[in-house]
């Protein structure tokens, strides 16, 4: 029986999320870690993970409109529509990698904005205040692949498929198995968990980015060598988007019949 243009990306992505979840099976700590681990003030973790917090809830109350100037919302939203329509009068190969390709000239500018703004700083031997700059962009950048594939991003069940995805991509070993899972359980049922509570999500999702950038942000306060840290920002933003894209992809291709943009998305 011959296969679908669509089973045939179903099959693509998921190499790509195998892939992604192999690669991630185990931590592999850098020489740089190595030597600062002795360094690292004992406190600095929980101010890392206060500082997140307090940015992704400051941006979710406050900064979401901020953000959606530094792009074409309603062009994103128009875009989606025409590659939606192609899907439907000819689906094929070409239409459906449409929306994921449409991502990666948004992502390159994000990564770049990244990447001058984390080293600028760092070679100022600022860390802690590059924190908000940081998640702003993030969340840019995640907005950005949503919209490509048709989804919002300012409804609370939106907001925790956005911090979710954060969550996952910097995890590790079963904790990234796990919350994988949930994030499919969450596509394939549009039902969150039933004890969900953002605030809470908000603490977990920064506990693992503190976790992970520990080290870099530590060094960044440092001025000069700070800029390696800074540098650093891009490498993680480029693997939290990869993650994201697969996740939005998936989405996707298991709501064909999905209105692109809900009133509610509960």
């Amino acid at each position: 029986m011959k296969i679908t243009p669509r089973e045939k990306e179903w099959n693509r992505l998921l190499k790509q999320e195998k892939a992604f979840l192999e690669k991630g099976t185990h931590k592999k700590d850098s020489r740089l870690n190595q030597l600062l681990e002795d360094k690292i003030p004992e406190k600095l973790q929980g101010t890392l993970d206060a500082a997140f917090a307090k940015a992704f809830e400051t941006i979710f109350e406050k900064g979401t409109g901020i953000i959606e100037k530094t792009y074409r919302k309603d062009e994103l939203e128009r875009q989606f529509k025409i590659n939606a329509y192609a899907v439907e009068l000819k689906e094929d190969k070409k239409s459906l990698r449409q929306f994921s390709q449409k991502t990666d000239t948004a992502n390159t500018k994000n990564l770049l904005l990244s990447s001058v703004e984390g080293v600028g700083l760092g070679a100022l031997g600022i860390g802690l205040p590059d924190i908000p700059l940081f998640v702003g962009v993030l969340l840019k950048s995640i907005y950005e692949v949503a919209l490509n594939f048709g989804y919002s991003y300012d409804t609370p069940a939106e907001k925790y498929f956005v911090l979710k995805i954060v969550e996952a991509a910097l995890s590790y070993g079963e904790d990234l198995v796990q919350a994988d899972k949930e994030l499919n359980a969450y596509i394939e049922q549009s039902v969150w968990p039933v004890d969900y509570d953002q605030v809470r999500q908000i603490k977990v999702t920064s506990a693992t980015m503190s976790k992970e950038l520990l080290y870099l942000k530590f060094l960044q306060g440092i001025p000069i060598v700070g800029a390696v840290g800074g540098a650093y920002n891009t490498v993680y933003l480029q693997k939290v988007l990869r993650y994201a894209k697969l996740k939005y992809h998936r989405r996707f291709l298991t709501d064909k019949e999905t209105d692109p943009f809900p009133d509610d998305a509960c």
